[in-house]
């Protein structure tokens, strides 16, 4: 890739093999564009390093490359790239809101979070899409995922200058900003907390909830299986996510965690749900129900 500059770490074939690999054609993205956007993403993965060629290329294959390549081409405004993403993530987005925040409040921030990655801002007559700080280090998902909780954990800080807020766990104090130790041992401690509340739902709670989280089914279709209303099943989720939380941090608090531990065992999991596999959860559940018939 010598034609494109001193600045290239890839050479033709590698570009033009990772560029098949993330389908990016089906945008509308040439290869000289995505060769920009991923060399722009190695100059971050090795900003003030002298990799070799072979770490190079490991690099590049190792990022999610279909999602760099729909992120690129949403920021460049394609219409049917915007379309995809919203279908794809907006549930997903929609369902970290609720985590966060079981009264709907993140929701609005999900909903404001969306104008960003569109660009709805102007500068310089120039639309600004937030993807462009996307680099594919990690999947599109949770990437967003990450964003939205730190755009809470940001409007909670600035409410809490202004007033108390009990009714925001998020709210109780800033999260560390450093490793900590000790979250892998929260975070297994709050999926074997969750497979306990859970267990205690009444089977038509669980049911709604498989179907919504672990089967990532919308709204609408879970309302359609279970012969119920698209709005009593939002409904209903929202009611079981409070039931849930309450029970969880109930368990939590007995486990000896204070309160910022619990906030923070929340946060960890919303960004890597690590242990918590609904699967499992569910799983264990369903198979407790069957031994109590």
């Amino acid at each position: 890739m010598s034609s494109n500059g001193p600045r290239s770490r890839l050479s033709d074939a590698e570009l033009r093999r990772l560029y098949l690999q993330s389908r990016a054609e089906q945008w509308g993205l040439d290869v000289a564009r995505f060769g920009a956007v991923l060399e722009a993403s190695l100059d971050r993965a090795f900003r003030g390093v002298e990799p070799d060629r072979r770490e190079i290329v490991r690099q590049a294959s190792a990022l999610h490359l279909e999602d760099l390549a729909l992120a690129t081409a949403c920021a460049d405004g394609h219409e049917g790239a915007w379309e995809h993403f919203v279908r794809e993530h907006r549930p997903g987005l929609y369902r970290a809101a609720d985590a966060l925040d079981s009264s709907g409040g993140a929701r609005e921030l999900a909903d404001a979070l969306y104008g960003d990655l569109f660009g709805l801002h102007n500068r310089e007559g120039e639309r600004r899409s937030l993807l462009v700080y996307y680099h594919g280090r990690s999947a599109l998902g949770t990437w967003l995922r990450a964003v939205l909780a730190q755009r809470v954990v940001d409007r909670a800080r600035a409410n809490r200058r202004l007033a108390p807020l009990p009714d925001q766990p998020l709210a109780a104090s800033p999260l560390p900003t450093s490793a900590d130790p000790e979250r892998p041992r929260r975070v297994e401690l709050l999926g074997r907390v969750l497979a306990t509340a859970v267990a205690r739902l009444e089977p038509r709670d669980r049911q709604r909830l498989s179907c919504y989280y672990r089967e990532q089914l919308t709204l609408a279709q879970t309302g359609k299986l279970l012969g119920e209303h698209e709005a009593t099943v939002s409904r209903q989720l929202a009611r079981t996510r409070r039931v849930l939380r309450g029970d969880i941090e109930v368990r939590l608090r007995a486990n000896g965690l204070s309160p910022d531990e619990i906030a923070e065992c929340f946060e960890a999991a919303v960004n890597d749900a690590g242990p918590l596999d609904l699967g499992k959860v569910f799983a264990r559940k369903d198979s407790a129900a069957e031994r109590s018939t």
